[in-house]
């Protein structure tokens, strides 16, 4: 990715908020828990600790992180999984987490009326409708990403900033 481009997205939308998909926001709780469960948890062994320090030091650029509920419930079920006696010392974490970001709610009923429901499901659909509003959307979904850019909405495959420390 070339670093022009990142710093005039990070330049455009530091006011307006950074949108974090629901994997690289899983990744972003389980690293704050425990760096080591990265590695050990199955639904974020296809990341390495410097995918976490990636993505801590690309959301310090931003005033706003941005979630909703559904992406929230998606990291909330997929945590789920965790073994029982690690949950217990990571669900405070992701409490506390949860505290920082900005919520955006949208009507699901109003979300399924969208033309991209039937394509992208309900909250892939929401991440395009806010994404219209003029935030960033960081996600590593390479079809979600590639069409938020083929409707010029601002977007970063994160799989562009692996390796690319932010200082």
């Amino acid at each position: 990715m070339k670093e022009n481009y990142l710093l005039n997205l990070i330049k455009k939308h530091k006011n307006n908020g950074l949108l974090i998909d629901s994997n690289l926001l899983l990744l972003l709780f389980i690293g704050s828990f425990s760096v080591d469960w990265i590695q050990k948890y199955k639904r974020t062994k296809q990341y390495v600790i410097e995918d976490y320090q990636v993505m801590v030091s690309f959301i310090k650029h931003f005033n706003k992180i941005l979630t909703t509920p559904n992406i929230l419930t998606e990291v909330s079920n997929l945590s789920n999984q965790l073994p029982e006696k690690v949950k217990n010392e990571y669900f405070p974490v992701f409490a506390k987490k949860v505290t920082v970001l900005q919520e955006s709610y949208h009507q699901s009923i109003a979300v399924c009326q969208s033309s991209n429901f039937r394509r992208f499901g309900l909250t892939d659909t929401l991440i395009i409708d806010i994404g219209n509003t003029g935030c960033l959307v960081l996600t590593d979904d390479f079809r979600l990403a590639g069409y938020l850019e083929s409707m010029s909405i601002s977007v970063i495959n994160f799989n562009h900033l692996r390796g690319w420390l932010i200082a």
